[in-house]
C-alpha cells in the first residue's frame, strides 16, 4: 500500500501521516518510513542533535498496523486505545528507515491487540504492544 491507499483507510494526513508505504506479510504488516530530517517532530527535539521522540516511533508503529485491519476499517474510525511494555532501543536519526513489523496478538472485537518492532537495519530501535478499537 502507498501513501494514498494508506490514506484511504486511516485519517491521517501530512504531516501526521508516518508511515510511507505497507503490505502484508503472511501474518504481519510490514511498513516503512525514512525520516527525512525536515519534520514537524524534529524541530525542537533536539535542534542540534535531531533525534525522532518515542511517542513519534509509536504513532508510527501505530499506523503501519493498518494493513492488518484494511477491511474492516472501511468507514471506521480506528482509535490508539493503549501502549504496554514499550521499550526504546536505540536512537532514530534523520537519514534513518525504520521498517516496522507487527502481528495481531489477540482479538476481541471492537479491540484489537498488537505486538510489533521497529528496526533500523538490523538493530532493534522499539518493541511495544498496542491496542486499538475499530467502533
Amino acid at each position: 500500500m502507498d501513501r494514498q491507499a494508506i490514506m484511504d483507510i486511516l485519517p491521517h494526513r501530512p504531516p501526521m501521516l508516518l508511515v510511507d508505504e505497507v503490505h502484508l506479510e503472511g501474518e504481519s504488516a510490514v511498513g516503512t518510513y525514512t525520516v527525512l530530517g525536515d519534520e514537524f517532530f524534529l524541530q525542537g527535539h533536539f535542534p542540534l542533535q535531531p533525534v525522532v521522540p518515542g511517542v513519534i516511533l509509536c504513532e508510527m508503529l501505530a499506523q503501519s498496523a493498518c494493513a492488518l485491519f484494511a477491511d474492516s476499517l472501511a468507514g471506521k474510525l480506528p482509535f490508539l486505545t493503549g501502549m504496554d511494555k514499550v521499550r526504546f532501543r536505540r536512537k532514530v536519526l534523520p537519514g534513518d528507515t525504520i521498517t516496522f513489523r507487527s502481528t495481531v496478538a489477540r482479538s476481541k472485537p471492537p479491540f484489537y491487540f498488537i505486538t510489533g518492532t521497529g528496526l533500523v537495519g538490523d538493530s532493534i530501535c522499539l518493541s511495544a504492544e498496542i491496542s486499538f478499537a475499530v467502533p
